[in-house]
């Protein structure tokens, strides 16, 4: 059975309008039940614009977890001399060093490189 309906313009308009909002408010509760449950955190905007002007993200990050270099470096189970090297630049730190780091701070490794 193959049947047509046909609508104006304006009407169609308006439906895929709604099927805009639908889906972006489908994401947006995706997002808070990401939050609510732990999943996401939201970063400050300070935390924020110091990674945007080009800081080292693993300074950004332990910061914003309150860590010092010698906590993050025994809760990642690496050395601190380590963590130094790479916020200052002086070293990129192997894959699976950024990945103990970046489960440390609880972040993505993308987050840091």
């Amino acid at each position: 059975m193959n049947e047509m309906v046909t609508i104006t313009r304006e009407e169609y308009d308006r439906l895929r309008e709604a099927a805009e909002d639908l889906a972006d408010l489908q994401v947006y509760d995706r997002a808070m039940a990401d939050l609510d449950s732990g999943k996401e955190d939201l970063i400050p905007a300070e935390f924020v614009n110091r990674l945007v002007d080009g800081e080292n993200p693993v300074r950004v990050f332990r910061d914003w977890r309150g860590l010092t270099q010698a906590a993050l470096a025994d809760k990642a189970g690496v050395n601190r001399v380590t963590v130094a090297e790479i916020e200052t630049g002086r070293k990129q730190g192997s894959v699976a060093t950024l990945k103990k780091i970046a489960d440390a701070l609880g972040v993505d490794l993308d987050d840091l490189v």
